[in-house]
């Protein structure tokens, strides 16, 4: 979950930093449940078809909240929605941030295991994942300290997602952490179906991949209740030496369902064991040995992640809704850090409870969205030196409260939006009780609004233009200088938590959308203007990572394509694109030791052109084939735009084939077929090393799935 500092700016610790963990997701070969009951009871068609229009009628309840942060089809938002039926011919395992970089415009990620499976990152419009939002079923998940996502946590989330939505730029507001680069809404299966029914999934593959899913649903019961439960258990050695992943989950969905309320309980689950394998290797090293991992066998990590949310939602006779959610997150665990003779264990444990509410209506043309979120949060940090000498136990408090008002008003062919949104987080550090310092705290208001139009022009075609302005405040690793522990010794330094100031990006979209029997086109310009961008520009820490300092004003411009044609029979063709220019106009860098004023530069991991493209070919109905593509343009691996700190181009090939017969499905995939060798992504040390992280390697899953 989190460890080492040296790969994650974000993370810095003491003596090493805390990783963005990645998802272990999984495959789930999921029909319908009408489908499910008809092979069970195909004597019960009356009851299926009643049962079926009363799940549906739930279902529009049950999906209130998600409804209220996320945009609607013609909101004047740069956005892709990925439903139930692309997640299940695409996901084999592979982490979320793997599947979403082919699945929608401006994505690009990488592994650090060399496999699809293991601690992972996720980056949007080059942007690094602290700045993008993350919900699921409208409840916040970035961690509120480093405002990222612990994927590697809860491996298998992808089983049990019945769509995503992402939002690219400053988008509509949301709960949690700032929509800045962008956001990814996880809405979780429905639990109201008509028919009880599940499944079964056995996969093995490459490297010691193997992973089993198990899926049971209850149905909606004559006394209105429901249950829908997963449980799944995954496990691979790694590509590169000792980067071993062992991973459990369980999510339980359960509710009550009248005609007007819901009632719904929801339990997500998640256990991360590995063997770490956060740093990169270098050029020379890889040359002697791909799979080389610079850490020690023995430097491991196990963490745990809990979820649990009770929700109440009512259908109002006037049309609207209101939903109320109540939420509790917690995680802990350890992770080693080893520089010989020298051993470290740093233990993290974070809970936090917040209550978020959303009420929408609609009256003709006129459609209001409001909604609240507030929370409270607090994380121990804890350094030792092994076997059982404390060195700091200090504990970080964060409260964020925020009220988003969404009005769009229909007025011809045009729709009218604005989105106006308050948000207040505030940070409270305790020191260790031989720190020699008292407690001190900073806190931040911001007001984001948003603003645009949906203009018809013709049946099916329609163009949109938008304008919004969205500020984020600084993590505490930021605060902190990469230290993780506050004292008499550092605070004179940045004690007073301003070391970093707020960001903030002022982001103008302007898009046209083509929707038609045989396919849909969707294409957009984009330009993103920050003030003080939070960048890696700072001077490196005793342990080689690089901090992150304000660098004054950049942007990220481009135009977005998503596509998908199926004029052909029984053939799909899609594909989406980007092409960006990213600079970052002035900043003096420290990164080096030196001082040395650069002027612009492109930032790091910020590729000018990236693309997916699939075919897919169905020739009968039991059986289907699919080849997806991937290039990406070469990237820079820090922000001085150094030639010899670049990221090659690569281009990759995958493809899978799934045949059916009854209730039995066999899915075989493969990765990376032409075993490109190239890199996914890398970094630079403060003592000027560069590292880089191997692409996936060639791999071949196999899945059997039964449906009961």
């Amino acid at each position: 979950m989190y460890p080492h500092a040296i790969a994650r700016p974000w993370r810095t610790r003491r003596l090493c930093v805390a990783t963005l963990s990645a998802v272990l997701s999984a495959t789930l070969q999921t029909v319908s449940a009408g489908t499910l009951g008809a092979q069970s009871r195909p004597d019960s068609t009356k009851v299926s078809a009643s049962a079926a229009a009363k799940a549906d009628s739930v279902r529009r309840i049950e999906g209130v909240l998600v409804r209220a942060i996320r945009a609607n089809e013609q909101a004047p938002i740069s956005q892709t929605t990925i439903g139930r039926a692309a997640i299940t011919q695409r996901h084999f395992g592979q982490d979320a941030p793997m599947l979403l970089m082919n699945a929608a415009p401006s994505m690009t990620s990488h592994t650090e295991t060399g496999t699809l499976w293991g601690y992972s990152y996720l980056r949007l419009r080059g942007l690094d994942q602290t700045r993008i939002n993350i919900t699921l079923d409208g409840v916040p998940l970035n961690d509120m300290e480093d405002q990222v996502l612990y994927f590697a946590d809860i491996p298998d989330l992808m089983s049990s997602v019945q769509s995503v939505q992402v939002q690219r730029g400053v988008g509509t507001s949301t709960a949690g952490t700032a929509s800045f680069a962008g956001s990814v809404n996880f809405e979780t299966m429905p639990v109201a179906r008509p028919d009880a029914g599940g499944d079964v999934q056995l996969q093995m593959g490459s490297y010691g991949a193997q992973r089993v899913s198990a899926s049971f649903n209850s149905g909606l019961t004559d006394s209105k209740f429901a249950v829908y439960g997963r449980a799944s258990a995954l496990r691979t050695n790694g590509y590169r030496d000792h980067s071993g992943v062992m991973g459990r989950s369980a999510f339980v969905g359960a509710g009550w369902f009248g005609a007007r309320d819901v009632v719904k309980l929801t339990t997500l689950v998640g256990l991360l064991a590995d063997t770490l394998s956060y740093t990169g290797a270098t050029l020379e090293q890889l040359a002697t040995n791909r799979r080389y991992n610079p850490l020690q066998p023995d430097e491991r990590d196990k963490f745990g992640q809990q979820m649990v949310s009770l929700a109440y939602t009512r259908a109002l006779q006037n049309g609207g809704s209101v939903s109320t959610t109540v939420y509790r997150n917690s995680a802990s665990g350890n992770y080693d850090y080893i520089e010989l003779p020298d051993r470290y264990r740093f233990n993290l444990a974070h809970t936090w409870y917040g209550v978020t509410s959303a009420y929408n209506v609609e009256r003709g043309a006129l459609r209001v969205n409001t909604g609240i979120n507030a929370n409270t949060y607090q994380r121990a940090h804890r350094g030792y030196f092994q076997p059982s000498t404390t060195l700091y136990d200090n504990t970080g408090h964060k409260q964020d409260a925020s009220a988003f008002a969404k009005l769009s008003l229909d007025a011809g062919r045009a729709r009218w939006f604005a989105d106006l949104q308050g948000r207040y987080a505030k940070f409270r550090y305790e020191p260790d009780a031989n720190a020699g310092i008292d407690e001190r705290s900073v806190d931040w208001m911001f007001f984001n609004p948003k603003a645009g139009v949906t203009y018809q022009l013709a049946t099916g075609l329609s163009t949109y233009a938008s304008y919004g302005i969205t500020s984020r405040e600084p993590a505490r690793n930021d605060l902190f200088a990469g230290d993780d522990d506050l004292n008499s010794g550092n605070v004179a330094d940045y004690g007073d938590f301003t070391r970093v100031k707020p960001e903030s990006v002022r982001d103008a979209e302007l898009g046209i959308t083509l929707s038609r029997a045989t396919m849909d086109v969707s294409a957009n310009l984009y330009s993103m203007d920050f003030r003080n961008d939070i960048a890696r520009i700072g001077a490196p820490t005793a342990s080689g990572s690089i901090l992150r300092r304000n660098v004054g004003n950049s942007y990220r411009r481009g135009i977005e394509v998503d596509a998908a044609y199926r004029g052909i029979s029984r053939l799909v063709l899609a594909g989406n694109a980007t092409w960006s220019q990213n600079r970052i106009a002035q900043f003096t860098d420290s990164s080096r030791g030196t001082p040395v004023v650069r002027r612009n530069v492109t930032p790091l991991l910020t590729p000018a052109f990236i693309s997916s493209h699939r075919v897919e070919f169905s020739p009968t109905n039991r059986f289907m084939v699919s080849v997806e593509g991937r290039y990406q343009s070469k990237a820079y691996l820090d922000n001085t735009s150094s030639a010899d700190r670049r990221l090659p181009e690569y281009y990759t090939v995958d493809a899978s084939g799934r045949a059916t017969l009854g209730r039995y499905a066999l899915t075989v995939r493969g990765a990376n077929l032409g075993d490109n060798q190239k890199f996914a992504s890398g970094a630079v040390s403060g003592s000027g090393r560069v590292r880089y992280f191997v692409l996936p390697a060639r791999a071949v899953f196999a899945t059997l799935s039964a449906e009961f």
